[in-house]
């Protein structure tokens, strides 16, 4: 800016010179013919008051570079001329400026040469013998002018562009000076020009809606950041290019990687040709899916394309921890596949005898022990079913009322039911430890203590004992289920709790187990917000220790 009101001010400066100039040259060289005709004419009255006295001999003496003389006859002859012969001049009589001396008594004249690019001036008086004095000198041009005082000019002119240069660049500092020292922070503090005042109160007006406009942006990145860092799924922004414009922790920890990601060509972090493909597929087609596993986890990629006015812009992914879902997916598998297998077992074993006895290949006194088989694995089925029902309903997560419940009652009630069949397998069973109250649902309690000391019962050896302990401290209450029985291998402890998951088959099935019970337990238990460790030795027997909360979280 400062250069452009520099440049326009000395411009202005020296057009400003230069119309003067001309307007002074003009001046001077109008005063300067008028000088001029005005000193020929008296020079000419001079001359004719001499010639009428002298003639001749007069014009004889004169000598000057700056006018001629010519003597002229009343017939047009020359008489006498100061600058060449008169003999050898041509008649002047058809001469304007003798025409009119002849006639008026004065005359004059001018003439322009086209050769000698001049003007010449002609004053002619008529003397009182009748012959004609005519005085003529160059009129002086405008380049004869310029060129006489070419040297003042240039010497002015340098004298003005550099006086015009100095005062041009002091003229816009000063102009400018003020502008530089604008505070746009705070527009309206600047004791600028009062000229500037309403684009200040723009410019300040302009500012707080920016301001505003960025806290907002600023709000809502800062809301973005934190939805996207709390976010499980990761996130991953991309262009049109498939470069990583951000991405939010989950997304960092998904793909192994940080914020130094970010300008790079996603397909640089991640090579796996399944994501690669899901991109692919989302520029062609808007949408693209990819599921992958991973440290142990298994993700679902979706990838959606951006699309702006028709146009590509950039490409959103979302990476899923889909882990559960998938574990879950497989174990609805396996669990309707073990169900249809231990379903048709007893049915299989009631068929077969039912067919026995209805095609009277029994013998009379083999009959009972048929039926028996029969009622058996009815029961069997019956307990197997139960057992899937309940173990549905805790997947299903049905709200259950909390009742506050004593866990040494209801363990002594447990022990009560199962008194027969323990002394039947000659397993004593006892109750010990303090009273307990802890918040939860009774009848899943009830299923977990049954379910428990059902096992050690069954798994237990004859002469062997179960011993139940109730125990409490500040904050968690324990029930401690030991037993004398076969115990359970190490490789084998982890699976235990595993559906339909049976340490020994053979004794599983000859003891009615349907291999569901310990599910149920650990299931039951971790809806009550409790916590199961199980320690077994073969041979020696398994301990079983449910731990419990005195408060229900949240209360």
């Amino acid at each position: 800016m400062t250069k452009r009101i520099f440049h326009s001010t000395l411009a202005v400066g020296l057009a400003v010179l230069v119309t003067s100039l001309a307007v002074v040259l003009g001046c001077l060289y109008d005063y300067y013919v008028r000088l001029q005709e005005s000193q020929l004419r008296d020079e000419l009255s001079i001359a004719a008051a001499a010639v009428e006295g002298q003639g001749e001999a007069y014009l004889s003496k004169l000598s000057s570079d700056h006018y001629r003389i010519t003597w002229v006859k009343a017939d047009g002859t020359v008489l006498y001329d100061t600058r060449a012969d008169a003999a050898a001049m041509e008649n002047h009589a058809q001469r304007q400026e003798v025409q009119q001396a002849l006639t008026t008594g004065v005359g004059e004249s001018s003439r322009y040469s086209a050769t000698l690019l001049e003007k010449t001036l002609y004053y002619a008086q008529r003397l009182p013998d009748g012959t004609v004095l005519r005085l003529s000198a160059t009129r002086v041009t405008w380049g004869v002018l310029l060129l006489s005082m070419l040297q003042p000019l240039l010497l002015v002119l340098v004298v003005a562009l550099i006086l015009s240069g100095l005062l041009a660049r002091r003229v816009s500092r000063r102009i400018v000076e003020p502008l530089n020292r604008l505070d746009l922070e705070h527009p309206l503090d600047n004791d600028a020009y009062e000229e500037l005042s309403p684009l200040l109160r723009r410019l300040e007006h302009q500012r707080r809606q920016i301001d505003d406009q960025l806290r907002d942006l600023r709000r809502q990145s800062e809301k973005f950041q934190q939805v996207t860092a709390n976010m499980n799924e990761g996130l991953v922004l991309l262009d049109e290019g498939g470069m990583v414009l951000s991405l939010n922790p989950a997304a960092c920890r998904i793909f192994q990687t940080d914020d130094g990601c970010v300008g790079r060509d996603f397909l640089t972090v991640e090579r796996d040709t399944a994501v690669s493909r899901a991109l692919r597929d989302a520029s062609a087609q808007g949408h693209g899916e990819a599921r992958l596993a991973r440290d142990g986890h298994e993700y679902q990629f979706d990838v959606t394309a951006i699309v702006i006015d028709g146009e590509r812009a950039g490409a959103v992914l979302l990476a899923f921890d889909v882990t559960e879902q998938a574990f879950a997916e497989r174990n609805r598998r396996e669990f309707t596949a073990n169900v249809s297998h231990e379903l048709k077992t007893p049915l299989q074993g009631i068929i077969g005898s039912a067919e026995l006895l209805e095609n009277g290949m029994v013998q009379p006194e083999d009959v009972p022990r048929f039926v028996g088989h029969i009622r058996a694995e009815a029961q069997r089925l019956v307990a197997l079913v139960n057992d899937i029902i309940g173990l549905s309903r805790l997947d299903e997560g049905d709200e259950m009322p909390s009742e506050p419940v004593e866990l040494l009652a209801l363990c002594r009630e447990t022990a009560a039911a199962l008194e027969s069949a323990a002394a039947q397998r000659q397993v004593s069973l006892s109750v010990t430890g303090q009273e307990v109250t802890v918040p939860g649902v009774r009848r899943l309690l009830s299923e977990v203590m049954t379910n428990l000391c059902d096992n050690a019962v069954k798994y237990n050896v004859p002469g062997g004992s179960v011993a139940v302990t109730v125990t409490a401290n500040e904050d968690n209450a324990a029930v401690t289920v030991s037993d004398t029985g076969i115990g359970i291998p190490a490789d084998q402890q982890s699976r235990v709790f595993e559906r339909f998951y049976r340490v020994d088959k053979s004794h599983s099935r000859q003891s009615g187990g349907t291999g569901l019970g310990l599910s149920i337990v650990k299931h039951a238990v971790q809806d009550l917000g409790g916590g199961i460790h199980l320690d077994s030795t073969p041979g020696k027997g398994t301990t079983i220790r449910v731990a419990l909360p005195l408060e229900q979280s949240g209360e």
